[in-house]
């Protein structure tokens, strides 16, 4: 399958008609009529109509991711002809995949977490549809996917979170997200041969040098390859990592905010800001060093703003 490529027809039965309306419907997408159809569903840059016949048709920018992450794995268990790509994708070798959670958030903590995945776990994941967090919009699917991921790893899994507190501590001492991340990825490698000493190799986003991680790795660390690509999701250990990380953040985001009695929301716009605001009045600036990266330029905002109103 050309990752290019826009639309795709195939066949579905009524049994996965119907449960590809639920998984859309779930992820936040936009249903309407059309003729002869059961259901037409838009989402991000991608539309989807399943017809009465069995026909479902998928166009638009993202069909192709939609097709490989979504509709093969989760729906046709299986990959659709021609789609070689796919079929070569999952890398069924021992290996570790490491991915974070949280470091473009201003609230919440920093999580990175690693997953051991070998020639019985890997394809077993992909087919339940592990894939890239990022492409999941739904609180509830991530979990269904962690408690998947545990039980398929038997244990190969590892979660560091790093809570805001001490995530400030760190950058304080550290000066740099990249030499934090690289010191939380080696502590994350390290507690994957702990539970796999036996995994030769491990695997993550190219967000980084990989000297320094090299660096941060204690002797046990030292001996495993270590690689770094773009696009690193793709791997199923890696997406398997970033949904654990995913799981641990949302549920400390969750936590926090029943803390604090605020609602913390993801990223860093204007909600946010909104929400340091009122985090600041109740609390005071030591508030935000409780559940937020004190580093953000939106902290030294905020806490200026709450400097001139005095």
């Amino acid at each position: 399958m050309d990752a290019k490529q826009t639309s795709f027809v195939v066949k579905i039965d009524e049994r996965q008609a119907a449960a590809l309306e639920r998984v859309l419907r779930e992820r936040g997408w936009t249903f309407s009529t059309a003729p002869y159809a059961r259901w037409r569903a838009a989402g991000d840059k991608v539309q989807a109509v399943a017809y009465e016949s069995g026909k479902l048709t998928v166009q638009g920018k993202n069909a192709a991711e939609f097709v490989e992450f979504t509709l093969e794995p989760e729906i046709l268990g299986c990959v659709l002809p021609g789609n070689a790509a796919a079929e070569t994708a999952v890398d069924c070798t021992p290996h570790g995949g490491i991915d974070e959670s949280g470091k473009g958030d201003f609230f919440g903590p920093l999580v990175i977490a690693g997953v051991c995945t070998d020639a019985e776990s890997a394809p077993y994941l992909a087919r339940v549809g592990v894939c890239d967090s990022k492409l999941i919009k739904s609180a509830a699917r991530i979990r269904q996917l962690a408690a998947e991921i545990r039980r398929a790893v038997n244990g190969a899994f590892t979660v560091v979170t790093v809570g805001p507190e001490s995530y400030n501590r760190l950058y304080a001492k550290i000066g740099n997200l990249n030499r934090l991340l690289a010191w939380g990825h080696a502590r994350v490698i390290e507690n994957l041969l702990e539970r796999r000493p036996e995994c030769p190799r491990m695997l993550s986003d190219q967000f980084t040098a990989a000297p320094l991680i090299q660096r941060a790795l204690l002797e046990k660390g030292r001996s495993v390859t270590f690689d770094q690509r773009t696009r690193a999701e793709s791997d199923v250990a890696v997406a398997a990592a970033s949904i654990l990380a995913r799981e641990q953040f949302l549920s400390a985001m969750e936590k926090l905010g029943a803390e604090l009695g605020v609602e913390l929301p993801r990223g860093a716009g204007p909600a946010v800001a909104a929400a340091a605001r009122e985090i600041v009045r109740r609390h005071g600036a030591d508030g935000l060093n409780r559940c937020a990266k004190t580093h953000f330029k939106t902290c030294a905002q905020i806490l200026g703003e709450s400097d001139g109103a005095h």
